[in-house]
């Protein structure tokens, strides 16, 4: 008897994926008259594989308005041919009873379908936002403020066969065992002394993560019986950091380690464990450290953390803190930072590299030109075809 085939199917899925970015513009009034087709841009952020950016245009988008009207725009901010996409813009309510303005493409999705963008600098929003008179006199603006909700809807859509539908493995969970067994002391074998603390580990795990541990405990001088090493130079809350990613390979919770009440910042943690995993060989995390500082540099903070990169041999962290310090808005405020004054003594040939980076910086606007037609329209109703023209998006160091 002739088996009987398996039935054959397939099915193909269509889904958003959703990201939102929350974009706020202070000092509004001191915007107004940059002119009619001019804009400030948020920061890029990244939704469904793809880059975007919100565009405010103070004065609006066509003189023929004059300036009667916000205009606002989402704009695909990176490669990309045919991005269907759903958008929403939401202008939040300051005076707390949550009366927000929002324009939205998600209810209409059904009727009109997603937006398609096709190139790099296309846009979708509302030439005429909201009037400017009727603005200035809103809950919507509240201490020369304005705050904006951008969601982007990506539409993916894959297909699904018999062959593809996986099973769902759960993610590893052996950096949550290992920590469990340094909380429990577990066959602790080596002491350190740090400070007036003392940290517990096992030299196995230690010397399989830190070639120096490696060395110092199973190197052909290392000694394998020593139970006791004193820490100099680290502070404990430090150290305890660095053990944690060993066991977890993970960057600790600094508000954890340090307490409520510690005087520890979690930038000034993150710079001296930088500094600890250069000392021990901890390639992944000092990478990791270099990540965080770079996302949260500061006036206050980037000249310290430029010392730190040159330092430790960081060049992405080092040329992050060159471009934020030779931004023309942050030059003036880091230069009057203690921060600054310890760059000058320390590393004063950084100095040099600075004054390069500046040059740089004012000869290249790092913008994104298009040369594409526009078609907007002329109502309060959602833009369905509209391409960017000469628009420039400010990307992030």
């Amino acid at each position: 008897m002739a088996a009987v085939p398996r039935p054959s199917w397939s099915r193909s899925v269509s889904e958003t994926v959703r990201g939102s970015h929350q974009y706020t513009v202070k000092g509004f009034s001191l915007a107004k008259g940059i002119g009619p087709g001019r804009h400030l841009a948020s920061d890029t952020f990244a939704v469904g594989g793809y880059d975007w950016a919100v565009y405010l245009y103070p004065d609006g988008k066509n003189p023929e308005d004059n300036a009667s009207y916000v205009s606002v725009f989402v704009a695909l901010a990176s490669e990309g041919t045919d991005v269907r996409a759903l958008f929403e813009l939401t202008l939040l309510d300051q005076s707390g009873r949550a009366r927000h303005k929002v324009h939205s493409h998600f209810d209409r999705s059904m009727q009109a379908g997603p937006y398609t963008l096709k190139y790099r600098g296309s846009m979708w929003g509302y030439k005429r936002f909201y009037r400017r008179s009727q603005l200035e006199t809103s809950d919507f603006l509240k201490n020369d403020c304005l705050v904006m909700n951008c969601t982007v809807g990506v539409v993916k859509t894959r297909l699904e066969t018999p062959k593809n539908i996986q099973i769902n493995v759960p993610p590893s969970d052996i950096g949550r065992c290992f920590k469990e067994l340094l909380r429990l002391r577990i066959g602790c074998d080596i002491t350190f002394e740090v400070g007036d603390e003392k940290v517990q580990a096992h030299k196995w795990i230690l010397a399989a993560r830190s070639p120096v541990f490696k060395a110092q405990f199973f190197g052909p001088i290392g000694k394998a019986d020593l139970d006791r090493v004193v820490v100099e130079d680290v502070e404990p809350i430090v150290f305890k950091a660095m053990v944690n990613f060993i066991y977890s390979d993970e960057l600790p919770s600094i508000h954890e380690l340090a307490g409520s009440f510690s005087m520890w910042t979690s930038t000034a943690v993150i710079q001296h464990l930088l500094a600890a995993a250069d000392r021990y060989g901890l390639d992944r995390l000092r990478i990791l450290c270099e990540a965080q500082l770079c996302d949260g540099l500061t006036a206050e903070t980037v000249a310290t953390t430029l010392a730190l990169a040159e330092q430790h041999h960081c060049a992405q962290l080092k040329s992050a803190c060159l471009k934020f310090t030779a931004v023309r808005e942050n030059l003036g405020v880091v230069m009057e930072t203690d921060g600054f004054n310890y760059l000058e003594e320390t590393c004063p040939s950084l100095l040099s590299d600075l004054l390069a980076t500046v040059a740089v910086v004012d000869d290249d606007p790092t913008s994104v030109n298009r040369k594409r037609g526009v078609c907007i329209n002329e109502d309060v109703n959602p833009v369905e075809s509209v391409e960017a023209s000469d628009r420039r998006i400010r990307r992030r160091v």
